[in-house]
């Protein structure tokens, strides 16, 4: 049997709730991916041309910083990584997170909370930052999905 970590990225508590329920689903650890500066709700509103979230996503090279890198990436196989859609595609501190650490070999299954989008091009946006890992589009897991569809979603993979 695989290790397994949830990592996630949670802007407003959405993904951190899907997220604590898979990795006790799966019987996973847990870590949350961290920004140096956390968003505010100013930082959030994707409306705003000059909001921090809307000028990351335009910028595909924006790396927000990282509040730590003390996950133990090595220990697992697969890991699940969850976050909410911006602009049909994964927030850019996910690729900081995956070019901080060492994937080569590992299993990353991507899931996300989305408001109306999919995955997008969530995968072709994240491969580039972590060439050797095989990155799997997973599931949108919107509202509170209960323990029986988050068990069988982890051991899909």
């Amino acid at each position: 049997m695989s290790k397994k970590l949830v990592a996630y990225f949670s802007a407003s508590g959405t993904t951190a709730r899907v997220a604590k329920n898979l990795a006790n689903a799966a019987g996973a650890d847990l870590y949350e991916i961290k920004p140096a500066v956390a968003y505010t709700k100013a930082d959030l509103n994707w409306m705003d041309k000059g909001s921090r979230s809307s000028v990351e996503m335009r910028d595909s090279s924006s790396r927000p910083a990282l509040a730590d890198t003390d996950a133990n990436i090595a220990e697992y196989d697969t890991i699940f990584i969850g976050f909410p859609i911006w602009w049909y595609i994964a927030p850019t501190i996910i690729n900081t997170f995956l070019e901080a650490y060492d994937f080569s070999g590992k299993k990353i299954v991507l899931f996300a909370t989305s408001g109306s989008s999919g995955f997008g091009k969530a995968v072709a946006s994240l491969q580039p930052s972590a060439p050797n890992a095989e990155i799997i589009e997973g599931e949108i897991l919107n509202g509170d999905p209960d323990e029986k569809k988050l068990r069988a979603f982890a051991d899909k993979y």
